[in-house]
């Protein structure tokens, strides 16, 4: 099979060069990633300046080619399936993200956001989140997206999508399995530290602390966990996610919400 893989963390990071090694025995593996760190980008594309790619060479085995792109994490799967691959890969996989991207994180990592890219185009793909950020043993997360890699060869979806992993900071043989999860909640308390720089000038440093796992009485399932409950739990969670965010649940209220507005004479 074809694999493109892509991080935020950057072509540097040593979660994706253990994710590449691994799939590189078994695949056709091509690494296009930030030429530095590029976390919280969330879905941004670099549209007002040139976006420069240069090959890599001994950062992974031998059998992986692997770029250095200027750009976001969103650019380098467009740069990647636009420009520097042949043909298309059968799949987009992203990661192993240093640290987890759970809830409503997804909305601002770039880990995700470049496994959406391939989505948008029409292919299966995966974001891979390892649940520490600091602790470095990526291999068995690794180890797991080999399994998960097959096991959609072998089980392909009924159409394409993007499944968000995240795989706790435990050694392997503490995992207690592998959960299908939903998104939870996780929001944070916003923090802006006031500093001053050498010049005097001021600049604010943005830090917080994690409020997560809020539950949300509208979505409330209770055989399904979150995909922060199943971290917690010491679970794999695989989090199926799509790009289109609209509210379908309240398209009809919303309906008669609107009616009077539509029913003036004149809207302008």
């Amino acid at each position: 099979m074809k694999i493109l893989v892509g991080n935020d963390d950057g072509i540097f990071a040593p979660g994706v060069r253990a994710l590449a090694n691994t799939l590189a025995l078994d695949h056709e593996v091509t690494v296009v990633c930030p030429d530095r760190e590029r976390s919280a980008t969330g879905h941004g594309l670099t549209i007002h300046q040139p976006i420069r790619a240069e090959q890599v060479q001994s950062m992974f085995v031998d059998q992986v080619t692997a770029w250095a792109c200027s750009g976001t994490p969103a650019d380098c799967i467009k740069l990647a399936l636009g420009a520097l691959l042949d043909s298309p890969p059968d799949f987009v996989l992203s990661g192993i993200n240093q640290g987890p991207n759970l809830g409503t994180d997804v909305l601002y990592s770039g880990t995700v956001s470049a496994a959406m890219e391939g989505v948008i185009e029409g292919i299966t793909s995966i974001a891979f989140s390892y649940g520490s950020f600091t602790d470095q043993q990526f291999q068995p997360a690794a180890n797991f997206g080999q399994q998960l890699l097959e096991h959609l060869i072998q089980h392909p979806l009924s159409e394409p999508m993007l499944l968000n992993v995240n795989v706790p900071a435990v050694p392997a043989d503490q995992i207690q399995g592998v959960a299908l999860t939903r998104q939870g909640i996780r929001r944070y308390h916003d923090l802006f530290e006031k500093r001053i720089d050498p010049r005097g000038k001021t600049y604010y440093w943005l830090a917080g602390e994690v409020m997560e796992d809020l539950e949300d009485d509208r979505i409330a399932d209770p055989f399904i966990l979150t995909d922060v409950q199943a971290i917690r739990q010491r679970c794999i969670a695989i989090t199926p996610l799509q790009y289109n965010l609209t509210a379908n649940n309240s398209l009809n209220p919303l309906l008669a919400w609107l009616t009077p507005l539509q029913n003036r004479q004149s809207v302008i």
